[in-house]
């Protein structure tokens, strides 16, 4: 149905984005205050295969200097918990019953939000399933992980010119993007993960391009010599803990589950770890919903499906575990041409505050200090 916004004009184009649980109580505490406080989080674990999708909101008020769009939340009730260990196709009909919720809605593209992107086959299963086309943001993901890196690295005072980086899991689709990104602005990169084949593939590439100084390593040890870490891998637990890291370092953790274990913000005080980056949303954007970030900021794959909806792209944008260079160009691309932009840090679903990096800076070692400012 057309509607018309505020100034008259038709909304034709619009999104859904697929939500879950990811504190299981406080998460179903936002949409359901009684039923959170109430049971426990094994009974909602437990619960979440029997309850159904869920409407959670309308999304007004998304717009760029080329089109305007309207969207929706839906929820799928399945904790990680449950999405790591029921089998796939269990958990596909669950998500693909969220997507036919959002396709009741009207909705012309869906985002897959958070574990429902990562089960599986990222995607593909569940776009075969719905009338409407999928994409899980990884691209937009991807762009948006290596400009907080470098963002945060700059507030931290790390010089990119100077700088030794790593990617943890660049063997594999997103890590490999994620190195090609991001190997062209610092001295030194290291490619870490468990393939040596796949890491010296991707040394190839980023040396081809013209960056020489290139290690790729299996042993995590090599991360104390590094002062910006972007971590991608597919490992069920954590793999970088508090003994790993140089002082004054920069960590993006864009894994899901995270890579980096609690205990290094617990432990290290002269680290900075980040969850890729918030994303400022044009337009005067009501989410009618709290998900936990400030107004007007979003995560990137929910930013991807807006972008595609503003550019009527209505394609399944990045879909399965593979995505390439040009995707993430392309679509870092349209985040530009439509107003998207870095918006802030996050770190343990908190955000990050200028103060904060502050602490951080004054707890690093003065020798890192000294060193870094020789390389300005």
């Amino acid at each position: 149905m057309t509607r018309c916004s505020a100034h008259g004009r038709a909304i034709l184009d619009n999104f859904a984005f697929i939500i879950h649980p990811i504190d299981p109580k406080r998460d179903v505490r936002r949409k359901f205050p009684l039923l959170g406080a109430i049971l426990p989080t094994p009974a909602i674990n437990f619960f979440s295969r029997f309850f159904p999708p869920v409407y959670i909101s309308h999304i007004e008020g998304i717009a760029s200097p080329h089109n305007q769009i309207e969207g929706w939340f839906v929820a799928c009730p399945f904790t990680p918990q449950r999405m790591m260990s029921l089998p796939p196709q269990v958990v596909y009909k669950k998500i693909v019953q969220t997507g036919k919720l959002a396709q009741k809605q009207g909705a012309k593209i869906l985002g897959l939000g958070a574990f429902t992107s990562v089960v599986g086959d990222g995607g593909i299963t569940i776009s075969r399933q719905l009338d409407i086309p999928v994409t899980t943001g990884d691209s937009y993901t991807v762009a948006v992980a290596v400009d907080a890196a470098k963002e945060a690295a700059r507030q931290m005072d790390i010089p990119l010119a100077g700088a030794t980086a790593a990617v943890v899991g660049a063997g594999g689709a997103i890590g490999r993007v994620c190195a090609q990104l991001l190997a062209p602005d610092v001295r030194k990169i290291i490619l870490l993960g468990r393939s040596e084949k796949s890491l010296n593939d991707v040394k190839y590439l980023i040396e081809n391009a013209g960056q020489r100084n290139v290690d790729t390593d299996t042993s995590m040890a090599r991360l104390a010599e590094t002062d910006i870490i972007i971590t991608v891998s597919s490992a069920i637990d954590s793999i970088i803990h508090p003994e790993h890291l140089k002082s004054g370092a920069v960590v993006c953790d864009v894994a899901r589950p995270r890579d980096v274990s609690r205990q290094v913000v617990l432990q290290r005080n002269d680290v900075l770890v980040i969850e890729g980056g918030m994303v400022r949303v044009p337009g005067d954007v009501n989410f009618n919903f709290n998900f936990g970030f400030p107004p007007k900021m979003a995560f990137a794959c929910m930013a991807e499906t807006m972008i595609l909806a503003l550019e009527q792209r209505y394609e399944s944008f990045t879909l399965g575990k593979n995505i390439s260079l040009s995707q993430v160009n392309d679509m870092a691309a349209l985040a530009k041409k439509h107003g998207f932009k870095l918006g802030g840090f996050r770190s343990f679903e908190k955000p990050v505050s200028r103060a904060t990096i502050e602490t951080i800076k004054s707890n690093i070692d003065p020798a890192i200090v000294t060193e870094r400012n020789t390389w300005r």
